[in-house]
């Protein structure tokens, strides 16, 4: 009879879960020894079953193997934690000459530490200056364009502006003249009418004393 292939998923069934866990257990302790015996290697095997019962199997003493397998983890962690601190020690050497580099890369296109430079070098730090400049020059030009541009904008609005201003003003009621209101020039107020006076003494009316 053709056995058919086991789900691998829990079993909902309890006691068909604990039937299962027996047998294969009472295998897996089976193959355990027997590969140990056959090829002659040091086999620890630990099972705590789901109720906390514990079941092993050691091929010499399972105290001596669990402390070669913590002496092998620490020997491995500390060799991957040496390795990796020598590369950062590594990445962040490199690093530092970068920095170098770029700061006396710095200084020379400031015009410093030229000393050291040769003639090609110089030339070559000539021509890197140069294409900067050419790049500044334009980035400069354009913001000047785009300035002038809003200044002629501006302009416009304004005359715009101006025009309506005349426009409203053209069509305000025009204030009555001077003259329409009967008020003399403004260079006659200021002249002088003779008038003639009498000096009398006395009540109104009577003879002078």
């Amino acid at each position: 009879m053709v056995r058919g292939k086991t789900e691998m998923k829990r079993i909902e069934n309890a006691t068909s879960r604990q039937v299962t866990f027996s047998k294969r257990r009472s295998g897996l302790l089976k193959k355990a020894y027997e590969l140990s015996v056959l090829c002659d290697v040091e086999v620890a095997l630990i099972i705590f079953s789901s109720r906390g019962r514990l079941y092993e199997f050691s091929s010499s003493s399972m105290q001596s193997t669990l402390e070669r397998y913590r002496e092998y983890s620490r020997e491995d962690t500390s060799s991957t934690i040496l390795e990796e601190d020598t590369e950062w020690k590594h990445e962040a050497a490199c690093m530092s000459k970068k920095i170098e580099h770029l700061e006396a890369s710095n200084k020379k296109l400031l015009g410093e530490k030229l000393e050291s430079c040769s003639f090609d070098e110089l030339n070559e730090l000539e021509g890197k200056i140069e294409q900067s400049l050419h790049s500044i020059r334009g980035r400069k030009y354009h913001l000047l364009k785009e300035q002038i541009s809003q200044l002629k904008e501006k302009e416009s609005s304004l005359v715009k502006e101006n025009a309506l201003l005349r426009e409203k003003c053209k069509r305000l009621p025009q204030l009555p003249s001077a003259a329409s209101k009967g008020v003399p020039p403004f260079g006659t107020l200021g002249q002088h009418t003779e008038v003639e006076t009498e000096l009398r003494i006395g009540f109104p009316g009577k003879g002078t004393h």
